[in-house]
């Protein structure tokens, strides 16, 4: 799209009440830039949406002057970046409505789970949110959503009665159970539309018995087995992972954590007995840090305690049926203590609820996977971060069921990852869908599945 072109497109969205970026305007570089910046986001025009209507005239223009569209709220889970293109970012779409009586929350599309934590424990209640509650809640839930609960409740996208959605010829929907768009966006994320809102299930949870137990070098492989034990036996109301990390000596971390290699051990536990089930762990030695205890929800971002700080950086992900002793002893001779590669390993433990089939189907795929293996490592000079992710991937193929699709961040998410991230039928059923939806694939710059045909 030439200049002239991007000129011209630029005045045909006049009626869209948003900011409307192109390239050296002021606002430009802020608005295309999310969590993730590496490889942000290039597009030749940029509509800042504040409702349902500035989405549809952006998807009537992309389609009328045959550009790619793509979506963005927080950027935490940049999965390619757009060069050209149309770039609606959805994060003024704020509003959100809890209705008590219902246990439910409904979102706009830029709605971030911080402040549906909030609004929902003046009720008592509390969303199926993940680790991190500056995370964007509809893309998060239209990935599956693997959260602080999921063991005991499912993917949150298990959860979800109704969804508000801009297809690719320009249409504003409402679709519900029985719809199969319904189907195809819950886990099929943003390759349907442009989802402006959507319903969310609450659950009656208050609190939680949570936070974390932090170990320090020298007992590393002695967590890290103890974990995976005890994991195998946990109740599903325990959900849990552990992080190997290795943590600068810098004043940003506390002081206890400085300048070592640490076991992070994330505990969220929906009970009353939870101290007698973490004490198997405590036993393993002592803690630099331990501030596992009841909590209300609202403080349930501490567990992880993940940065709030944009950053560069590189992951990947494997989902295994089972964790053995073997694949630990692979994991940290490559990425543990005294490995030449400094990166982040987190191992979460899935099953329980999440691999029961919900109650109204959807797309979400691999829910039989019982372990997640993510390694995160921050972008800086000289690093081969990506030869090191191949290492850890071939190390875990023989025993790998899949991938899952939230976890594909870091703009490098292959189209072979996008469909192993489903199991073989149900990526044949999405594509077909494609076909129907988008036949031209304008919904590309995402975790892409290409129309079928």
């Amino acid at each position: 799209m030439n200049s002239q072109n991007v000129q011209e497109g630029v005045a045909m969205l006049d009626t869209v009440q948003g900011p409307v970026y192109r390239p050296g305007d002021e606002g430009y570089d802020d608005e295309r830039t999310g969590f993730q910046t590496a490889g942000p986001h290039r597009p030749s025009v940029i509509v800042g949406a504040v409702d349902a209507d500035d989405v549809r005239a952006a998807v009537r223009h992309a389609a009328e002057h045959g550009l790619p569209v793509a979506v963005q709220n927080t950027g935490h889970g940049l999965p390619l970046t757009a060069d050209g293109g149309l770039l609606i970012s959805t994060r003024r779409m704020t509003g959100l409505r809890v209705d008590p009586e219902a246990r439910s929350v409904w979102i706009k599309a830029g709605v971030r789970w911080a402040q549906v934590v909030e609004e929902a424990a003046k009720h008592g209640l509390a969303p199926l949110s993940g680790s991190s509650p500056g995370v964007g809640a509809v893309s998060y839930t239209l990935g599956g959503g693997v959260g602080l609960m999921s063991r005991l409740y499912g993917f949150a996208a298990d959860h979800v009665p109704a969804i508000d959605v801009v297809t690719a010829d320009g249409r504003a929907r409402r679709v519900g159970p029985g719809d199969e768009l319904f189907w195809a966006l819950l886990g099929g994320r943003a390759n349907f539309g442009v989802v402006t809102g959507l319903e969310i299930g609450l659950v009656p949870v208050p609190h939680l018995y949570g936070g974390g137990l932090y170990f320090d070098t020298a007992y590393i492989p002695d967590i890290l087995e103890a974990w995976r034990t005890w994991s195998a036996t946990a109740p599903d109301a325990m959900t849990s992972s552990i992080a190997l990390m290795p943590v600068p000596d810098i004043p940003v971390f506390p002081e206890p954590l400085r300048g070592k290699h640490v076991a992070h051990v994330r505990i969220a536990y929906v009970g009353d007995d939870g101290e007698r089930l973490v004490a198997p762990l405590r036993a393993v030695g002592p803690r630099l840090i331990d501030t596992v205890d009841e909590m209300p929800y609202t403080a349930s971002g501490t567990i992880h305690n993940e940065p709030p700080v944009p950053m560069a950086y590189h992951a990947t992900n494997v989902a295994l049926d089972r964790l053995d002793e073997e694949t630990v002893g692979d994991l940290l001779a490559l990425v543990g203590p005294g490995s030449p590669d400094r990166a982040i390993l987190e191992i979460r433990h899935l099953g329980g609820a999440m691999a029961k089939e919900p109650s109204v189907p959807n797309a979400v795929g691999n829910r039989g996977a019982e372990y997640l293996v993510g390694v995160l490592s921050k972008l800086g000079p000289g690093a081969d971060v990506e030869a090191l992710h191949t290492r850890v991937g071939d190390a875990l193929e023989r025993k790998a069921s899949g991938r899952l699709l939230n976890f594909l961040f870091g703009a490098n998410a292959t189209p072979e990852q996008v469909r192993a991230s489903y199991e073989p039928e149900i990526y044949e059923r999405l594509a077909g869908l494609k076909a129907v939806y988008d036949p031209s694939n304008m919904f590309r710059l995402n975790h892409n599945i290409p129309p079928s045909g």
